[in-house]
């Protein structure tokens, strides 16, 4: 399990990474606490609970859909096999999506709730957080539905909701981050940039390997070649 934790949550920094949600991050700072960049940096408190909120909110729609995925493969463990199979094309097919090999219509629609006015107070933060869980496609949307696959592959309920709150955690740290220091974040940016486009290769890439490893069954593999590198010292405290 801490090997698919681990993917989890890198796929979670990727989402928070990803082209078409890393320039929007200031943004939504903005949008949610009502504050100038000026302002935000002198009133942390109100910055931080406000990021907070938001978190929590697309954290329990995601943690919500891992459950109702797990829950599904519960359902169907007798077929556990087959669903990873049949899962691991699709997490295939979403990566070869990210890599620009695949560009089907229907997920070139941005399916997005849009906002005019934030509902005041923290829980108007956690209420566009759950917003964006439930309605930004397809920036997450590939990443997030091969994580959903591995979760309903797993046959646990409890397995499935701890992978998208890993998940959900790859996203959340770095947000809460650019939220307390916003102007660092703009600067790093701007070298950033350049970079961007890479961020759907590697996740799509990384994608079409983790949906080969399912496919082939094979996904066990990845856990042993990790315990390989885990130095001794760790090993015997595990």
């Amino acid at each position: 399990m801490s090997p698919s934790l681990a993917l989890a949550f890198v796929a979670g920094l990727l989402s928070f990474l990803s082209p078409c949600v890393l320039p929007l991050i200031p943004s939504y700072v903005g949008f949610l606490t009502g504050l100038s960049l000026e302002e935000i940096e002198v009133r942390r408190g109100t910055t931080l609970a406000h990021a907070l909120w938001f978190v929590a909110g697309f954290s329990l729609i995601f943690i919500a859909l891992g459950a109702t995925a797990s829950a599904l493969g519960v359902l169907l463990l007798r077929s556990r096999e087959w669903i990873g199979r049949i899962g691991g094309i699709v997490v295939i097919l979403f990566g070869l999506y990210l890599l620009g090999v695949l560009r089907p219509a229907f997920l070139m629609r941005e399916r997005r709730l849009e906002l005019a006015r934030k509902p005041i107070g923290y829980l108007g933060s956690a209420f566009v957080g759950v917003t964006f869980g439930a309605a930004w496609t397809p920036c997450i949307g590939p990443i997030l539905g091969a994580i959903l696959t591995l979760a309903a592959a797993q046959g646990s309920v409890w397995l499935g909701t701890a992978l998208l709150g890993a998940y959900a955690l790859g996203l959340a740290i770095p947000f809460v981050g650019t939220a307390l220091a916003l102007d660092r974040f703009l600067s790093w940016f701007q070298r950033f940039r350049p970079y961007l486009g890479w961020v759907d290769r590697i996740a799509g890439a990384l994608l079409v390997v983790l949906g080969i490893l399912l496919v082939t069954d094979r996904f066990t593999l990845l856990a042993g070649w990790l315990q390989g590198l885990t130095p001794q010292f760790l090993k015997s405290r595990l």
